[in-house]
C-alpha cells in the first residue's frame, strides 16, 4: 500500500463519524463514565450469581449425605462428597428399591416425544388451514381456538377425567397422550406465522401444478423453521412438565412420569426422612432435557420468518 493510501486509511479510522459508528453499538455503556460502568457490571454480576445460587445448591446437595444436607443446607461444598444419590436413582445401589426413577424417566420421554411430534404436525396443519384455506365457519372456528386458550386448565380436570373414563382410556398411555396431541396456543402460533408468508410463493407452486397439501408440505412448511422450532421447544417443555393431566388420567404406578413420581416422592410416599440429596438430584436431572433442548435451538428464535422466501 502506498503512503497516500495509508494516510487515507488512518484518517478514516480517526474520523468522528467512524468513531461514532463504532460506539453506536453500545449506547448504554457509553452513556456512563467508567466508574459507573464498573458499578453496573458488579450489580449485574451480583444479580446473576443470586439467580444461579439455587441451582448451584441443588447441584451441590446431590453430592451430600442426608445428615450433611440437613445440618448444612446452604453449604456450597459437601463435607464428605458422595454419589449415593445418583447410584440410588439409577439403580446402582442396593438401597434403590422403591424409587423407580428410570421408569418415570422413560414414561416422560415417551409421552414428551409423541406429544411433541403430534403437536408439531397437527398444529401446523390446523394453523395453515385457518390461515390460507377459505371455508365456511373459519372465523368461528378460530374464535373457538382463542376461547380454548382463555379457559383455565384446572377447570377441565373433572370433564377430562369423565371423558377418559367413559371411553376406557383412563390409566393408559393412550389417555396420557391423545388429549395433548393438539394445542390451541400452537395453532395460534402457526396461523400467525403462515399469514406472514408471501402468497406469491404458494401461487408459483400452484401454477406448477402442486395441490394444497403439496404446497403446505413441500413449500410453506420448510419456510416455517423458526416457528416449528419454537413450537417444538414449547411442546416438549409443556408435555415434559405436565402434571395435572397425568394426575387425572392415570392411577397405576407403572404410568407415573417424572412430575407425578417426584410429587409422590416429595410428599413422603417413597420412604421416610428428609432425603434432600435424593430429591434434589431427581429434580435436577428432570430439568436437563428441557434445558439442553432450549440451549441447542435458542438461536433459531431470532431467525427471519421469510428468509429466502421471495426474490424481487
Amino acid at each position: 500500500m502506498t503512503a497516500a493510501g495509508t494516510a487515507v486509511r488512518d484518517r478514516v479510522r480517526q474520523s468522528p463519524r467512524r468513531r461514532a459508528s463504532r460506539e453506536r453499538g453500545h449506547p448504554v455503556l457509553t452513556r456512563f463514565p467508567p466508574p459507573a460502568r464498573l458499578v453496573g457490571y458488579a450489580v449485574v454480576l451480583g444479580l446473576g450469581l443470586l439467580y444461579l445460587l439455587p441451582f448451584v445448591l441443588q447441584l451441590v446437595t446431590g453430592f451430600k449425605t442426608d445428615p450433611d444436607a440437613a445440618a448444612h443446607p446452604l453449604a456450597l461444598l459437601p463435607t464428605t462428597p458422595t454419589t449415593a444419590a445418583y447410584q440410588r436413582l439409577f439403580g446402582l445401589s442396593q438401597a434403590s428399591e422403591g424409587i423407580p426413577f428410570l421408569r418415570w424417566l422413560s414414561n416422560s420421554a415417551l409421552v414428551a416425544v409423541l406429544v411433541t411430534a403430534g403437536r408439531v404436525l397437527f398444529d401446523s396443519m390446523a394453523g395453515y388451514a385457518l390461515a390460507r384455506l377459505r371455508f365456511r365457519g373459519r372465523s368461528v372456528l378460530f374464535g373457538f381456538v382463542l376461547a380454548v386458550m382463555a379457559v383455565p386448565g384446572v377447570a377441565l380436570l373433572i370433564p377430562k377425567f369423565l371423558v377418559l373414563n367413559t371411553f376406557g382410556l383412563f390409566d393408559t398411555y393412550t389417555g396420557m397422550i391423545l388429549p395433548l396431541l393438539v394445542d390451541a396456543a400452537g395453532i395460534f402460533i402457526m396461523k400467525q406465522f403462515f399469514e406472514s408468508v408471501p402468497r406469491e410463493v404458494e401461487e408459483a407452486a400452484r401454477v406448477d401444478g402442486a395441490g394444497v397439501f403439496r404446497i403446505f408440505w413441500s413449500v410453506v412448511l420448510p419456510m416455517a423453521r423458526p416457528a416449528l422450532i419454537t413450537l417444538t421447544i414449547l411442546s416438549f417443555q409443556g408435555s415434559w412438565n405436565e402434571f395435572t393431566h397425568f394426575l387425572v388420567s392415570t392411577q397405576s404406578g407403572q404410568y407415573e412420569t417424572l412430575t407425578t413420581g417426584l410429587a409422590r416422592f416429595v410428599s413422603g410416599g417413597l420412604g421416610g426422612g428428609t432425603q434432600y440429596p435424593l430429591k434434589l438430584t431427581a429434580a435436577l436431572l428432570s430439568t436437563i432435557p428441557v434445558a439442553a433442548l432450549f440451549f441447542c435451538f435458542q438461536r433459531y428464535f431470532v431467525s427471519g420468518a421469510n428468509e429466502g422466501a421471495v426474490k424481487e
